[in-house]
């Protein structure tokens, strides 16, 4: 079971309702594991290795290596241990605090996210050690996904580590897209936008990957190891946009400005060998959602794949489509994607699957509705929680106490309320990435 805290969240409210909700989230992630995905896709028989489509004769090849970062990359080194073991020369893979590593073979790494922190700048510069190490004949599996911006970072000269984390704070509360924002950071980093794989050829790379963003760009979630499609001209957009210039780094500001062209990331890697392979799509979660609201009673809906825009409002919007939907049948309405939220000044605590719900609270029109807004790392924001479930009894809860939903959400900081209502959703880490997962239930 994902979902720590079950029995309070179906300690009030709608219980029946509110149950199947987190039946439907509990199927989803399931559905989206990594770990069950590589090993389906990766098997050795003796000396023979496939991976998808390809084959390899490991008696005839050289070494083979495991590089990796990210929120989802754990599960993955995991089952390529459990697939390759001794025959992994060397790794490095570095995940978020508080992972468990469970690993005998793969070395690991834990660093801060969603800000760098030193000890990913270290792991970073050992990854690059062994990138360089490869030859022509060794194998480099790169298990890289969502959160590796800020897991592993190295900074471009000129630019430190707490220049990085100020860049990372800036652009995350700015209200930029996830494609926006990487479009920066990938201009801004010695690895990024495939300048990783240029220090890994001509050994071979296998990339395996889980996508967190719409649409499955490989060059926005394993950015790394494939050739980048933004340029500077589209990092200096993000700047104008959001008038980020003048509160950026000094360093990294001069950086964007007066970049020379034969400083942007490479568009192609030529005839050097790279197999990219995408586990799990970023619409899988709502796929699978759908297929279980379906097996439950429910006539499924989703609304999109590619949700973005702002929490609170995206929250309402989403509300109020579940109680206007005209239908003779329980309905399930679901949405994958990526909401923002904008800071101002200094927020509270909070994050955006939880603005989301909590804002939908406020459109629930019947006690027979149910709004669960997920993030499927487990982790929404800089916060401990997943997300959050309410329906109508959310806000009548909230009033009973004297608490103000409204200001809680023009504040940012709607953990706090959240956890006093028993709302809030509590999974650890989950071991995937995918895109959050928004599910309507109304009966």
């Amino acid at each position: 079971m994902y979902i720590r805290n079950r029995d309070e969240l179906l300690s009030h409210g709608n219980r029946q309702l509110r149950c199947t909700a987190l039946d439907i989230a509990e199927y989803a992630l399931s559905r989206v594991d990594p770990y069950k995905a590589t090993r389906e896709l990766v098997n050795l028989t003796g000396d023979i290795l496939t991976v998808g489509h390809l084959t390899y004769d490991l008696s005839r090849r050289g070494r083979i290596y495991v590089l990796g970062a990210g929120k989802a990359t754990l599960p993955i080194a995991r089952a390529l241990e459990d697939v390759l073991g001794q025959r992994i020369h060397d790794s490095m893979v570095t995940v978020k605090e508080g992972q468990e590593s469970l690993t005998s073979i793969i070395r690991m790494r834990e660093a801060s996210h969603p800000l760098p922190d030193q000890r990913g700048f270290e792991a970073s510069r050992e990854m690059v050690r062994l990138a360089r190490e490869a030859t022509e004949d060794d194998i480099v599996f790169c298990a890289i996904t969502g959160g590796s911006s800020a897991l592993a970072p190295y900074p471009v000269d000129g630019m430190s580590i707490e220049d990085k984390r100020l860049v990372h704070r800036l652009l995350l509360e700015s209200g930029a897209s996830i494609r926006e924002i990487n479009a920066v950071r990938k201009h801004l980093s010695c690895i990024k936008g495939g300048r990783l794989a240029l220090a890994i050829f001509p050994a071979e790379i296998i990339n395996l990957t889980v996508s967190d963003v719409t649409g499955d760009p490989y060059d926005y979630i394993t950015c790394p190891t494939v050739p980048d499609t933004s340029t500077f001209d589209d990092a200096c957009r993000v700047l104008d946009r959001y008038h980020l210039w003048e509160r950026f780094p000094t360093a990294a500001a001069s950086y964007l400005r007066d970049a020379a062209p034969e400083l942007e990331n490479p568009r192609d890697f030529g005839e050097n060998r790279v197999h990219t392979f995408l586990l799990v799509k970023s619409s899988t979660v709502c796929e699978a959602a759908a297929e279980k609201a379906q097996e439950l009673g429910f006539e499924p809906h989703i609304l999109t794949t590619e949700m973005e825009g702002d929490s609170i409002e995206e929250g309402l919007i989403f509300a109020q489509k579940l109680s206007s939907h005209e239908c003779l049948r329980p309905i399930a309405l679901i949405a994958g994607g990526e909401t923002t939220v904008t800071l101002e000044s200094e927020g509270g605590e909070g994050g955006p699957n939880q603005e989301f719900a909590l804002s939908a609270a406020r459109a629930l029109s019947t006690d027979e509705q149910v709004v669960l807004s997920l993030d499927t790392d487990g982790t929404d924001g800089p916060t401990t929680l997943a997300g959050a479930i309410t329906d109508s009894s959310t806000i009548a809860r909230a009033r009973e106490l004297g608490a103000d939903v409204d200001l809680a959400l023009q504040q940012h900081d709607v953990s706090p309320l959240l956890r006093t209502l028993n709302d809030a959703l509590v999974t650890g880490h989950t071991g995937t990435n995918v895109n959050d997962l928004k599910l309507g239930l109304r009966r």
